[in-house]
């Protein structure tokens, strides 16, 4: 069997290291970044080579993995005059790990279709530590087939993944993912708050709280750090923000009332006027600290 070739188009603070998992995987990898001194930077470190456009690391490739920002992005890189989709390979497939709109990812399953290849969308939660652990999670929406063909290349990086229906469904898993972790982080911070103004003894308090039912992935890691009033780390507000308002758009569509993650929104809107647009969603805390 031939060695399996694979591209991946955006190597940010995500894609970086998910492109290094497969190439240390053994897997032949094309990659293709939009500032040229990043996959440079990959390169250094990895075994693979440098793409001058989309189109050119997706050339060849069985399987095309995509980490971008947002649905603009994404559009670009793959419906662009130099996106992926113009060289994309029959029977190729497309992984988009991007968290877009669900929209967004029928539509690039339907312009698939129509070049005989195929399509999954598969945002992932974990962060910047997942990506770099390979401990991910992640969230598939397409064909099982398909599916199945790229679940193992994925847990490269994944500590779990699911099938959660047809093409779309891993952005709707990851808006219900970050409508609860907007809930989360602001109780947390209200907690963490509460907890200093009392005169507690606050990593004693959180220490003992993360072993029982008001535990969280979120109050274990970002305790510490929300204490030491240090943000400079992790998800920053400008993705979280993005990602509540497809969250909250989605929601206008569905009937959902949402009315915790909207407020939750105009709170990290507070907080990007504070200057915090690139610090960790649990920022939230400095809007509660007495002056």
């Amino acid at each position: 069997m031939s060695q399996l070739r694979a591209a991946f188009i955006g190597l940010g603070t995500m894609g970086f290291p998910m492109a290094g998992h497969l190439a240390s995987a053994g897997i032949a990898m094309s990659v293709y970044n939009r500032t040229v001194a990043r996959a440079q930077q990959w390169q250094q470190q990895h075994s693979g080579t440098l793409a001058d456009t989309p189109a050119d690391a997706a050339a060849g490739a069985d399987l095309v993995f995509i980490c971008v920002g947002n649905d603009d992005d994404l559009r670009q890189v793959t419906l662009g005059p130099e996106g992926a989709l113009n060289t994309l390979a029959a029977d190729a497939v497309l992984v988009d790990h991007t968290t877009a709109s669900a929209a967004m990812a029928r539509e690039l399953d339907s312009a698939c279709r129509e070049r005989g290849s195929h399509f999954m969308d598969a945002p992932v939660s974990g962060g910047q530590q997942g990506a770099e652990n390979g401990q991910l999670s992640v969230m598939c929406g397409g064909e099982p087939d398909i599916y199945q063909r790229v679940l193992p290349v994925i847990q490269h990086y994944a500590r779990a993944s699911n099938l959660l229906g047809p093409a779309g469904s891993g952005q709707l898993t990851k808006m219900v993912n970050q409508i609860c972790v907007a809930g989360l982080v602001e109780a947390l911070a209200e907690g963490v708050a509460f907890a200093k103004n009392a005169g507690l003894d606050a990593e004693k308090v959180f220490e003992t709280l993360g072993q029982g039912a008001a535990s969280s992935w979120q109050m274990i890691n970002r305790h510490k750090s929300m204490l030491a009033d240090e943000f400079e780390h992790g998800f920053a507000v400008d993705w979280m923000r993005k990602d509540l308002d497809i969250c909250l758009d989605e929601a206008s569509r569905n009937g959902s009332l949402l009315p915790v993650t909207e407020q939750v929104n105009g709170f990290y809107k507070e907080i990007q006027a504070m200057g915090g647009g690139r610090w960790d969603t649990s920022s939230l805390l400095r809007r509660l600290k007495k002056d």
